[in-house]
């Protein structure tokens, strides 16, 4: 036919005849038709074309294919067909097989036809004026309006690619092809491409109209067209789709584009300055409240493929300087119909500092201001700022919403992928954002969908001046050698070293090839200083690389010990002993020869020489080199550490002599920080080292050495570490004192003693729950009732929720201790009479807690938690289930009020009733209750024996400290001073907080305070100047001043890190870690602590939490590191803080704080994995605590109810408190007035949502129905509709089908599926299945569970998705989550509702802090008590004393 024919004329000009390659000529003609085929045939045709660049496939077989699948899709040969062959699902005559087949054949048309008209594939720069590409010029003709084909040679469309051309080259291994053409053929090629895609469409035209004619000539009826939803030809929309928006015209003034440019306003050049009288490219401008539309006025987005389509898009907007980066309307130009946009790209401006995407047009390129980079920010910041932008005048909308940004996720995914493409090496990606990560998590963007198209469109527009970075840190001198020093050896390191090779070493220092000198001749030395050379590469000579380090083993600190049994006879002690001429002496440190050659050399002090039957023989104390500390290779090679570790050795085992110095603390060491210091302490000689600390393996405490001395009878024969061993067993073995009386089968006791703790007859203890058991049978936890069987057609993904495990549950959740009073301590008689104080027994009477009665839990909500009852029912319980002592009063018998009372110590408890668990009935308690009894004063043969124990808690808390003066640095709202106020051991003197609306609040609760709204970094530069005065006037903390120093310094960049290279190497050396310990050394405080999220310790392998401790090391600080969970100290909810505390020389290191109430175990995993060792705290509390969780019921729930967006400031309580948080939370005064039960106004789509999550406890997004729903906006949701078959789900019990996107079945996401304006959030079952569900998301809180992590932002989808009302459709107030932290309600914030949330939520918990500094309050004093007796308590008994302390007063 006449189409056809010209159809393949325009293939044959397309490629002129010549001897090109078959396959080249093949792929180009290809490319002609490509975009015109099925998508099905699409991808077949392309994978021929990989099997044939793999050659897996012959030219032969290639062309054969292709002709194949064209003969199949055109059913065109020759322009004729043959005798009943099948076209397009019908006969030749027209007859078609069956009405699906005809209907399917129509719509492929008709698709096919609507892709023709408007497609190209072109993507230059700049375009010549295009022709129209209406379907105006398609004829149609009838059947038998037939052109019969011609006798002569007419070739077809599949014939031609039996033919080959010349002017077509390979590229090589690279495959691509060039085209020799000159410009002017180029741009008919373009002609004859576009009048090809109409010509192509009327072909099919000419063919459904043929076919309907035969199917009225033979009478058949036509079946009705099931024709999809009728579509904008240009920008491809649907017509009936009410999200089609129409752009509201230009105001009036607007100019046209050539007037526009020629505006003074949008000069870059003054009046008097001659500029360019031509550009060779095109003048840039920025765009800035812009719309984009097509011919028709329908907005539409511009990144769907319609720019590459050749489809004609406009923008509207305001015009302004390139210069200008403000994006207000102020000072910019109107213009109107911009365009048509020729292409569109993603630069940024100086290597990257701004993300940018612009516009070209025939006449400029326009930069679009909308984009801002915040790398810290995460996905509640970026909803929040969607939220918080006002659209544009013209739409008909007035605000963004959550579905606004998931319903163009793809779209922004794809602009930072792009832009990251287009950045510096060194700069950090956007798309790892945390913002970034989390939509992508949500929403299941295809990534690198579009990357291969955007790096052809990227260009580099004119670099600019990038907006100052923040400041760089200030450092002392110490802290910047450490820092530095380091990193400089480790960025040169392959990337692929993994985590079997970063514990390698550079050398021991003490072998054979370690302590030979510098060869000066290899490559490395001839780069040293010394030698003449540059010093860049700090590589070790080759002839000293240590064969003994070359991998550290895995479990080292695991080995068995080899001891020596001890051998009966006579011992003869000597001083000093001669070993190959060398004289070694009691006292002198030597390098040990380990039985593992591989192994390096150890070091140890000879504390004993002697021979004996075994031969001649020494006792070692062994020193632990920095590298087998916590601090790996981050530490001082040349520094040792005293362990408790110690073994006898044979003398033969010594390899030689060795000087190990102790570096003491200097006198004057608190006043000379910040000075100019070597890093070194100590000359590497390859014999001499240092040590300042004992260490402990297990905790991963640095503490200063023991003073335990020897005395003049054991001065030969003298260890500390089996002194300090034997005094822990003896401490850890129970034992029995003070006899009061001798029965038949058992000896009465008055005294027992565990752990340097004594308990007497009448003492409060603290029992495992496991202990004993009560008479009435306990209500059982309420057990979550099974899967209920749904209507799946109404609750379409309740079947996601299989498991049976709550996110925020107390279900199984440990039971408190149990708690008795001591009535006999007995030991039961041996066969021989004698008792069998190995085995102790206490007979005690039980307490009832108020859960533990029939009210069960009840009850315990609004008694105090240190409430119980008296009863008279007893127990014999094992003295070794004793987990600590208590003190439990009668309230009537008190001398104070019980809040007083109770405030004095967590071991408090006092009691009123007594419980009858027989009748089930409070009784008053009798007599002898109400008094503890007489304790025993002994009798019988060891009644005067006087008893080393420790003092009781009252001798130890009646000195009151004085508090210490404190700066709070990075301080927020103030959360961790508190906590230190609530303790009684702090005066916050100073505070820095950058963050104006968190200096306020500071400042508002803390009137006394100087809080400085400055860069720290500012500040301590000032000072290490020698200012007195900040620029305000306010005067600055100087050296001496500073007692405490606390902060919790961001450090949101580390999570990203995958690797340091130079840029992250900067990066963490200006960071705030870096400056917060530089405030440590100059200052030099007495008490340092630093809190920071749980993943601070495993930053980089452990590499920041490594540094601090080695820069806190290197000061002469003792400290330690550990997890701690706040809820286990008093608030409702589960937040793990790693914290690093630091004492002073001559100070004792606290401890930390043993929990104080039960917590779901799950949430307790507080254990760190540093080098492939795990460390834990010094915590014993890990199966119980004196007192039950907190709940969600305890926090909040007297608060007066409000709706959604509630924004009054000051309301009244409406109501007592109800539980015993409740009243310390509101404190002793009367406050009528209750602030900041304000919450965010969620959009009418997400209120919708909320209004449909049932109360049950679990419930979130899952137990949403798939309704219609109308909205408070008066707009109604729709269904979701489930469209795919899901792999992984199946289908339901109705056999519906489960996936909403086509990669639930495997393939690739199609944007098509998305849906918006669900009840059931779309992105939710399209990524859940990867992604656990999204278990919580939209979820309810639990009355009786607690808070997930308290967020800066409460978001239904965000973070922590579960922050709704138990009962209230709404998500939870600025003073609910202040109370999930323990702020007390007379605590103030500042700003707006999103400004309060952010305080809140950055802050430290208070209980949390409180609790820490209770234990640095029992140091100070310890300290106190040693001052004032003139003797340290730290002689024998030092390392334990800070522990009893500890469990006295926890």
């Amino acid at each position: 036919m006449k189409s056809q024919r010209e159809c393949v004329e325009k293939i044959q000009a397309a490629a002129p005849g010549s001897s090109l390659i078959l396959k080249e000529c093949i792929k180009k003609k290809l490319s002609l038709l490509h975009e015109f085929l099925q998508a099905e045939v699409q991808h077949q045709l392309f994978d021929l074309e990989i099997k044939l660049h793999k050659e897996e496939l012959s030219e032969e077989g290639y062309l054969a294919k292709v002709k194949f699948l064209l003969n199949k899709e055109l059913s065109l040969e020759n322009g004729d067909h043959t005798l009943n062959q099948k076209v397009n699902g019908c006969l030749e005559n027209g007859t078609y097989t069956s009405d699906e087949d005809f209907e399917k054949s129509i719509e492929e048309s008709a698709v096919e036809m609507e892709e023709a008209t408007g497609s190209s594939t072109s993507l230059s720069k700049s375009r010549k004026p295009r022709r129209s590409k209406s379907d105006g010029e398609t004829k149609k003709s009838s059947a038998s309006s037939r052109v019969t084909r011609s006798s002569g040679k007419q070739p077809t469309i599949v014939s031609l690619f039996s033919k080959g051309s010349s002017k077509w080259k390979s590229e090589g291994a690279t495959g691509e092809i060039k085209q020799e053409m000159n410009v002017e053929k180029e741009d008919d090629l373009e002609e004859k491409r576009s009048s090809f895609s109409a010509e192509f469409s009327s072909l099919a035209n000419v063919f459904l109209n043929r076919s309907e004619i035969k199917e009225v000539v033979q009478g058949k009826a036509v079946p009705p067209l099931k024709s999809p939803p009728p579509k904008c030809m240009e920008c491809r929309q649907y017509l009936d789709d009410p999200d089609l928006k129409f752009f509201q015209g230009d105001p009036d003034g607007a100019l046209d584009e050539p007037e526009m440019l020629t505006d003074e306003r949008l000069s870059v050049f003054d009046a008097n300055e001659v500029g360019f009288e031509s550009y060779e490219s095109l003048p840039q401008q920025r765009v800035t409240s812009f719309s984009v539309y097509d011919k028709k006025g329908h907005l539409c987005p511009f990144d769907t493929g319609l720019v590459e389509k050749n489809i004609e898009l406009y923008f509207s907007g305001t015009v302004k300087p390139i210069y200008d980066d403000n994006p207000c309307l102020d000072g910019g130009v109107r213009a109107k119909k911009l365009g048509p946009i020729n292409e569109w790209w993603i630069t940024g401006y100086d290597g990257g500092e701004k993300a940018l995407i612009g516009f070209s047009t025939a006449f400029a390129e326009y930069i679009l201001m909308f984009l801002q980079n915040n790398p810290d920010a995460s996905y509640e910041d970026l909803l929040n700022k969607i939220e918080t932008t006002v659209p544009p005048a013209g739409l008909n909308f007035n605000r963004f919403t959550e579905d606004s940004l998931l319903r163009h996720a793809q779209f922004v995914v794809e602009q930072v992928e792009s832009y990251d493409a287009a950045r510096d090496i060194d700069e950090q990606p956007v798309i790892i954002t945390p913002c970034m990560r989390d939509l992508i998590k949500l929403v299941g963007v295809t990534l690198g969908k579009r990357r291969a198209a955007r790096r052809q469109a990227i260009r580099r527009p004119t670099k600019i001046n990038k907006n100052k970075g923040p400041t760089k840190a200030t450092t002392t001198k110490l802290v910047y050698l450490i820092f530095d020093t380091f990193f400089s050896e480790q960025i040169e390191k392959n990337e692929r070293e993994d985590k079997e090779n970063a514990m390698k070493r550079r050398r021991c220092g003490v072998c054979e090839v370690c302590q030979q000198p510098e060869c000066g001749k290899c490559k490395a030395c001839q780069d040293m200083v010394k030698f003449g050379g540059s010093g860049r590469s700090k590589q070790a000579c080759l002839q000293r690389r240590c064969p003994n380090l070359a991998v550290k083993e895995a479990d080292e600190d695991e080995e068995v010990d080899d001891d020596i049994p001890e051998i009966d006879g006579k011992k003869d002690y000597y001083q000093k002993v001669c070993i190959d001429s060398e004289i070694l002496e009691v006292g002198d440190c030597v390098s040990v020869s380990p039985d593992d050659p591989t192994k390096p050399l150890y070091l140890a002090r000879i504390t004993a020489l002697w021979e004996d039957s075994s031969g001649q023989m020494f006792h070692a104390h062994w020193f632990c080199a920095g590298i087998d500390t916590v601090l790996g290779a981050t530490s001082d090679p040349l520094e040792l550490f005293l362990v408790d570790e110690c073994e006898d050795m044979q003398l033969s085992y010594i390899h030689g002599k060795v000087n190990v110095i102790y570096k003491a603390p200097s006198e004057n060491w608190s006043m000379e920080g910040g000075l100019d210091m070597e890093l070194k302490m100590v000359e590497d000689d390859g014999r001499t080292y240092f040590y300042q600390m004992w260490y402990d393996q297990d905790y991963a405490r640095f503490e200063s050495p023991p003073k335990i001395q020897s005395t003049e009878e054991n001065k030969y024969k003298f260890c500390i570490s089996c002194a300090r061993l034997a005094e822990m067993r003896q401490k850890e073995i129970p034992k029995v004192t003070e006899p009061l009386e001798e029965l038949d089968h058992k000896v009465l006791y008055g005294l027992a003693m565990k752990n340097g703790v004594q308990y007497r007859t009448g003492d409060g203890v603290f029992f495992l729950p496991e202990a004993f058991g009560f008479n009435i049978k306990l209500c059982s936890p309420t057990k979550r009732s099974k899967k209920e069987s749904v209507d799946e057609e109404l609750y379409p993904e309740y079947y996601r929720k299989h498991s049976e495990y709550i996110k925020g549950s107390n279900q199984n959740a440990p039971e408190p201790y149990r708690i008795g009073r001591i009535k006999e301590i007995f030991c039961s008689k041996r066969s021989n009479g004698k008792p069998n104080e190995a085995d102790i027994k206490l007979r005690v009477n039980k307490f009832y807690r108020p859960e533990n009665t029939h009210k069960s839990m009840n009850a315990s909500h609004h008694a105090d938690i240190n409430l119980l009852y008296w009863s008279d029912e007893e127990a014999i319980v094992d003295f070794k289930a004793v987990q600590g002592r208590c003190v439990i009063e009668y309230g009537e018998d008190l001398t104070e009020c019980i809040q007083d009372y109770s405030a004095g110590g967590s071991d408090r408890f006092y009691f009123l009733e007594a419980y009858n668990a027989k009748t089930k009935r409070f009784e008053d308690p009798p007599n002898h209750a109400r008094s503890p009894g007489n304790k025993g004063k002994g009798k019988g043969k060891n009644r005067r024996k006087s008893i080393a124990v420790e003092p009781s808690e009252h001798e130890t808390i009646e000195v009151k400290p004085p508090k210490l003066r404190t700066l709070d640095v990075f301080s927020g709202c103030g959360g961790l001073s508190e906590g230190f106020h609530q303790a009684g051991i702090s005066e916050t003197l100073w505070a820095i907080e950058m963050w104006e609306l968190g200096a306020q609040a500071f400042r508002l609760n803390n009137p006394e305070t100087t809080v400085f709204t400055e860069d720290c970094n500012i500040l301590l530069k000032l000072v290490m100047s020698g200012e007195k005065t900040n620029s305000l006037g306010q005067k600055l903390p100087q050296k001496g001043d500073v007692e405490m120093l606390c902060g919790g310094p961001p450090c949101q960049g580390f999570s990203g890190m995958n690797r340091f290279n130079s840029s992250t190497y900067s990066m963490f050396k200006n960071s705030l870690v870096v400056s917060f310990l530089s405030y440590c050394d100059y200052y030099r405080p007495r008490f340092f602590l630093l809190e920071n999220v749980r993943n601070f310790v495993s930053f980089k392998r452990s590499m920041v939490l490594k540094l601090t401790l080695r820069c806190l090391v290197r000061m002469g600080y003792q400290c330690t590191f550990g997890v701690l969970q706040a809820g286990q100290y008093g608030i409702a909810q589960t937040r793990r803080r790693a914290i690093i505390l630091a004492a002073a020389p001559g100070e004792k290191l606290p401890m930390f704080p043993e929990p104080l109430h039960v917590f779901a175990p799950r949430a307790c995993q507080l254990s760190v994995l540093v080098d492939d060792k795990r460390f834990v705290s010094n915590i014993k509390r890990m199966k119980s605590a004196p007192f039950r969780t907190i709940t969600v019921r305890d926090t909040m729930s007297d608060l007066p109810e409000i709706k959604n967006g509630a924004s009054a400031l000051e309301i009244s309580y409406n109501g007592e408190p109800q539980s015993w948080f409740q009243r310390q939370i509101r404190g002793s005064q009367y406050q009528p007035i209750l602030r900041d039960h304000i919450c965010k106004d969620m959009s009418a789509l997400v209120a919708g949502r909320m209004r449909y999550i049932p109360l049950a406890p679990g419930s979130d997004w899952r137990d949403l129905p798939n309704i219609e729903v109308r909205l408070s906006d008066g707009s109604t949701t729709r269904k979701l509709r489930y469209t795919h078959h899901d792999k992984k789900n199946g289908r339901s019990n109705t056999g519906a089908l489960r996936g909403v996107c086509s990669c639930a079945e495997g393939k690739p996401c199609d944007p098509a599926d998305k849906q918006f304006n669900t009840l059931i959030p779309w992105c939710l079952p399209h990524t859940g299945n990867r992604h656990n569900h999204w278990a919580g998301l939209y979820g309810r809180l639990e009355w009786d569970g607690f808070f997930s992590t308290t967020v800066t932002d409460p978001e239904p989808m965000g973070t922590q998705g579960r922050v709704l009302h138990p009962e209230q459709h709404r998500v939870v107030s600025v003073r609910e989550c202040a109370r999930s932290q323990g702020f007390p309600d007379s605590y103030r914030f500042c700003g707006y509702i999103p400004d309060k949330h952010k305080q809140v939520g950055n802050a430290v918990p208070p209980p949390l802090a409180k609790a820490i500094g209770l234990e640095i309050k029992l140091c100070v004093l310890a300290k106190l008590k040693e001052n004032a007796t003139g003797r340290s308590q730290y002689g024998k008994k030092s390392f334990w004393c800070v522990r009893w302390l500890c469990a006295v007063m926890f």
